[in-house]
């Protein structure tokens, strides 16, 4: 018999990414539907955006060995996109599949092994699948599009992320970050992380004030995310032990560029709360896995935050590029 098939792999309503792929298959990919024809498509921008989350760059991260070359197959001609889907991929070439012979029987305490048995039946156990952060691949692909049509849009418009906490570290600096990552992985330990994601120069006016609020939005996408467990606008959790008077009168930026709903024009900031990884003790010290998500996630929350604009901002404006 059968089980159920697993949906929900495409994101957006204008702007869609369909995404595919499994940590040990032969590829990553996303199809992007709804790209304006006639965009400049930057190649090495893209390439730049898959290096940043890519593993194997330092003592820090997984030490999967992934060139993480992107293909694009369809979608651009001669420097510029078509208006027809864009299909890209990224072949796996490191796969290690033997370090997870073990947890086809003893799943990983936290992280979806044996939930996703537990669905559907027949899984991929290898590096987890589909829910392996290494699908976040896809995802970098689809937004790194999204920001070329931002660019042309928004040219001010800018993202910027970065830990402001990592396990006990708060604001930490490279070095303590190398000099504690370097120590969990001897040790099988893994951290969790915060990440402050702040949009620079948005526009005004993004999103709707009933069920597609732009915050409501962003706040999907970012949970979408493995390993996210909590999401902050402005003030944030903070908001809840303050007092009216003061607080409306502090200053704007405990709104998080964003009232009702919809942005305001100043910096959209968020914070983004990340749990350890689920890959502890023995199993991380025999196999490659990253002792704190938080570190490539940043890309990721980047290109999220960059498919919901774009989608919002088609929305409103499908004439944009005429």
């Amino acid at each position: 018999m059968y089980q159920i098939p697993m949906s929900g792999n495409s994101f957006g309503r204008h702007f869609i990414i369909h995404t595919f792929g499994e940590s040990h298959g032969a590829a990553l990919g996303a199809i992007v539907d709804g790209c304006p024809a006639g965009l400049d498509f930057d190649l090495s921008f893209l390439q730049s955006e898959l290096d940043r989350r890519r593993p194997g760059t330092n003592q820090s991260v997984s030490s999967r060995q992934e060139p993480d070359q992107v293909e694009v197959l369809s979608g651009v001609f001669q420097g510029k996109t078509l208006g027809t889907p864009i299909a890209l991929i990224v072949r796996n070439q490191d796969q290690r599949s033997a370090d997870y012979d073990q947890i086809q029987n003893q799943p990983r305490p936290g992280h979806a092994d044996d939930i996703w048995r537990q669905k559907y039946g027949h899984v991929d156990h290898r590096g987890g699948g589909r829910s392996s952060g290494r699908e976040t691949v896809s995802r970098v692909l689809g937004g790194a599009v999204a920001k070329m049509v931002l660019q042309k849009i928004y040219p001010n418009l800018k993202f910027e992320t970065r830990i402001i906490q990592m396990g006990p570290f708060q604001n930490p600096s490279e070095t303590q970050i190398a000099e504690a990552l370097e120590k969990a992985k001897a040790q099988g330990e893994s951290f969790g992380a915060q990440i402050e994601l702040r949009i620079q120069n948005p526009p005004p006016s993004l999103g709707q004030p009933v069920f597609h609020k732009l915050k409501s939005d962003l706040a999907g996408a970012m949970m979408s995310v493995g390993a996210t467990t909590a999401i902050e606008f402005g003030a944030g959790t903070a908001a809840g032990f303050a007092k009216g008077t003061e607080f409306h009168r502090s200053n704007q930026a405990v709104y998080g560029g964003l009232r009702g709903g919809i942005s305001t024009g100043e910096d959209i900031v968020m914070k983004i709360t990340m749990k350890p990884t689920s890959s502890i003790l023995d199993v991380a010290k025999q196999g490659r896995h990253d002792p704190c998500i938080g570190l490539r996630a940043r890309p990721v929350f980047e290109a999220m935050a960059a498919l919901v604009l774009v989608d919002h901002h088609l929305g409103l404006n499908q004439d944009q590029f005429r």
